[in-house]
């Protein structure tokens, strides 16, 4: 336990900045989804440039490309949340259908084997498919979330359940109770979209 707390409090004193700008936003911006406030996107696109900027300061290629992916998905997401009929001020929140999981499942299995292989064949990571497995469900998560689908929570707990020992298994424990913090409001982001999903559900009962 001590040694959690002495990793929290070095972890603190050595963050720079810039970084803790990018932490507060990426904070801000899974508190604004909770909550389905476009706002979300805003504060995303200005943690995932500062970490692209980061990223690329320390030679985190990979962090990198993933991040600049983030960053393509919140304009599309931004976009996508807002692009209704007129009739209310942003699309509801959905479930995928059969097609839409067998995307799912390409989008994740498909970034999977590719950073598996990059991980494995082009890099000296000691931890190859567990750094893919994380990666490849946040990549999964964003595409869900741009879409405004109740499963990209589930991608999210993922994520960032895995990410927890990762991240203290690298001696990273800073990053890693974020990642807790992260689990714990992916959970509370699912209950409230849930709950958000069976509204819409009867409003659209109540027309018919």
């Amino acid at each position: 336990m001590d040694y959690i707390i002495d990793g929290i409090i070095t972890g603190v004193a050595q963050t720079g900045g810039l970084e803790w700008i990018a932490v507060i936003a990426g904070l801000m911006s899974v508190w604004f989804s909770m909550k389905e406030n476009i706002l979300v996107y805003p504060t995303g696109i200005v943690s995932v440039v500062i970490y692209v900027y980061l990223a690329f300061q320390y030679q985190l290629y990979a962090d990198m490309g993933v991040n600049a992916y983030y960053f393509v998905m919140s304009v599309y997401g931004w976009y996508h949340w807002k692009d209704t009929d007129g009739a209310r001020e942003q699309i509801p929140v959905t479930i995928n259908d059969l097609r839409e999981n067998l995307i799912s499942v390409a989008i994740l299995l498909g970034s999977y084997g590719i950073l598996a292989f990059v991980l494995l064949n082009l890099t000296d990571s000691d931890v190859p498919l567990w750094d893919a497995t994380t990666t490849a469900f946040a990549i999964l998560g964003m595409w869900l979330m741009a879409r405004k689908k109740l499963e990209n929570w589930v991608a999210w707990i993922i994520t960032d359940l895995i990410s927890v020992p990762l991240y203290f298994y690298k001696g990273l424990v800073l990053t890693s109770f974020q990642f807790f913090i992260f689990t714990i409001m992916a959970v509370a982001g699912l209950i409230a979209w849930w709950k958000s999903y069976k509204l819409a559900e009867k409003e659209i009962v109540s027309k018919l």
